[in-house]
C-alpha cells in the first residue's frame, strides 16, 4: 500500500510542476473566459510582479512560477 502511494505522490510531482509554471497571458485568459461566461461587465485583470502592492484590487491567480500574479478590479 506505501510503495503504490509513493508511486502515486511520485508520478504526480512532473504534472504538479509543469501546473506551477504556467505562463500569465495564457492565465490571464483562461480567468477571462471565465468572467465573460458569467457574464461579468468592467472587470480588468492586470498582470504584475509578485511583490506589487501598489496595484489595487483582488488577487485571483499566480503564474510564471510564482514570480507573478494577476489581480481583478472593477473599472
Amino acid at each position: 500500500m506505501r510503495v503504490s502511494m509513493l508511486v502515486l505522490v511520485v508520478a504526480t510531482l512532473p504534472l504538479t510542476a509543469a501546473a506551477a509554471v504556467k505562463p500569465c497571458e495564457e492565465l490571464k485568459a483562461e480567468i477571462q473566459a471565465r468572467l465573460d461566461a458569467k457574464g461579468v461587465k468592467g472587470a480588468s485583470l492586470e498582470v504584475v510582479a509578485k511583490d506589487d502592492t501598489a496595484t489595487p484590487g483582488v488577487v485571483v491567480g499566480s503564474c510564471e512560477g510564482g514570480t507573478k500574479k494577476i489581480v481583478y478590479s472593477r473599472k
